[in-house]
């Protein structure tokens, strides 16, 4: 069994059900395991025809390869690849699109914090890149509680081809860059936005960095030159949403 057809954590498996239970072929519980928490799962999964197996905590650990799987475990259909036809379908129908396009970000613990910031902050979608990235793997969902299956993650050939074709559809780019003079709190964040984030330590692309309508930073105090990418995204993200509620 391949690890990319497994999603396993509470909200992981709890959010999958809520939203794609069609995806669930099999269901595996911590034998023994009654408690409050997966009680609720265990009443989605069978309203929708899956009956949980019992499995000790070994095949849960080898399923998942030692992943933090809190005794809940399921195997599914692939989730739909999204591309820039479904990215264009959903400009088509949103009036203030508000996006998150992530260059390089290779650490799947990064893309599921990402996820989560931007489910929370009401990001429409997620843009990366087929190449030099990561995709929806079980770590990923596991770590995004179920934002996972809450923003769409559309994965686009050409990442900088992408970005103009975001600026044509009336959407303004603000990429974050150490040595931009302008700083995210002087920066009008409100209106149709997409938010490019690089990946840690090297930032974004050149060519990346050259697609955006403007470049901001982050003002830094201490002693520390830059931030975990998905701790960044989050400051960007609700800076953004502060904006766009005032």
């Amino acid at each position: 069994m391949k690890k990319q057809e497994l999603v396993f954590g509470i909200h992981a498996v709890s959010s999958l059900l809520d939203h794609a239970p069609e995806r669930v072929l099999e269901m595996w519980l911590l034998s023994g395991r009654v408690d409050d928490r997966v009680q609720p799962l265990l009443a989605k999964a069978a309203a929708v025809g899956i009956r949980a197996q019992q499995a000790s905590r070994k095949t849960l650990d080898d399923k998942t390869e030692g992943g933090q799987h809190q005794g809940v475990v399921v195997r599914v259909r692939p989730a739909k690849v999204l591309t820039e036809n479904d990215l264009e379908a959903l400009l088509d129908k949103t009036d203030t699109p508000f996006l998150l396009i992530l260059d390089g970000v290779t650490d799947p613990h990064n893309l599921g914090a990402c996820l989560r910031n931007a489910d929370a902050a009401g990001v429409h979608g997620l843009i990366v890149p087929k190449d030099n990235s990561v995709g929806l793997t079980p770590v990923v969902s596991k770590v995004a509680c179920g934002a996972a299956e809450t923003v769409p993650l559309y994965q686009v050939t050409n990442l900088a081809r992408t970005m103009k074709r975001l600026q044509e559809r009336g959407v303004w780019i603000a990429g974050t860059a150490g040595e931009a003079t302008s700083t995210l709190y002087q920066a009008d964040l409100k209106g149709p936005l997409a938010i490019a984030m690089g990946a840690e330590g090297k930032g974004l692309r050149r060519l990346s960095r050259e697609s955006c309508d403007t470049l901001i930073s982050i003002p830094m105090a201490g002693s520390v030159s830059s931030l975990n990418v998905s701790v960044a995204t989050g400051i960007c993200l609700f800076e953004a949403v502060r904006q766009r509620l005032g």
